[in-house]
């Protein structure tokens, strides 16, 4: 016999089969894309806002978005794993200290700021060095050459230009040598 709890999992199993929904935190701006339906039709309709709260419990997980509209705080609670949401997107992430966020209702205009939280690479980026060197491979393999043979090419054509940007060079003081004792 399941327990509800199990279910619960299962259920919320089979709705990330089928979408993706992104991770996300409190004080992240996201844009939620709402299905509407209207008669027969049926539309999207994006509200984008600071999700001052997240509730995570399962099937019943929440999360409310907070916007200014004219003026006006909105805000509103969706069900992370309903049907009605279409979409969602971070479209910022901010950097925040608490977990629920609001005492964002009392502020107005700049101090209801959040700063955004910035995510540092330190060096060179891993997952370009990851493409380079598969396009390196790639290359190798379509002309049936080894990676030694590309790198010892690669040598030569440096060499050859280092001989070419020397060349003049040495001419250069030549003349200025000759010039001199003149």
């Amino acid at each position: 016999m399941k327990n509800i709890e199990e279910i619960n999992r299962d259920s919320v199993k089979k709705i990330l089969a089928k979408r993706k929904i992104p991770e996300f935190f409190s004080g992240d701006t996201i844009k939620v894309g709402v299905r509407i339906v209207e008669g027969k039709r049926e539309r999207i309709q994006y509200f984008e806002g600071v999700c001052i709260a997240k509730k995570n419990r399962d099937i019943n997980s929440s999360f409310t978005v907070r916007k200014i509209s004219f003026g006006e705080g909105v805000e509103r609670t969706f069900a992370l794993y309903s049907p009605i949401i279409g979409s969602l997107k971070v479209v910022r992430s901010g950097q925040v200290k608490r977990a629920k966020l609001y005492y964002l209702r009392n502020r107005k205009g700049k101090s209801a700021r959040i700063s955004e939280k910035i995510k540092k690479s330190i060096g060179i980026d891993i997952s370009k060095q990851i493409d380079e060197i598969e396009t390196v491979k790639e290359t190798a393999v379509t002309e049936n050459q080894t990676a030694a043979e590309l790198k010892k090419e690669d040598l030569k054509k440096e060499k050859a230009t280092k001989d070419k940007d020397a060349a003049p060079k040495e001419d250069l003081k030549k003349k200025e040598l000759r010039t001199e004792k003149k």
